[in-house]
């Protein structure tokens, strides 16, 4: 949630690439340990954290 709000308030173009980097690393550990506990969906908690496409789409997403 922190690494995500940082990429969301933050308007600078410059540490956006870092941003988005960090909350890719970050979500990507989330759906790993969902993934562990058997919970393969990942559709409501892109929903409820609001998961930007920018970052969805470096983790392969379409």
């Amino acid at each position: 949630e922190e690494t995500l709000a940082r990429l969301r308030d933050n308007a600078d173009e410059q540490l956006r690439p870092r941003l988005l980097k960090d909350a890719a690393e970050a979500v990507h550990g989330y759906f790993i340990q969902r993934e562990l506990c058997g919970l393969r969906k990942h559709d409501a908690v892109i929903r409820e954290y609001n998961i930007p496409r920018a970052v969805l789409a470096r983790l392969g997403a379409k």
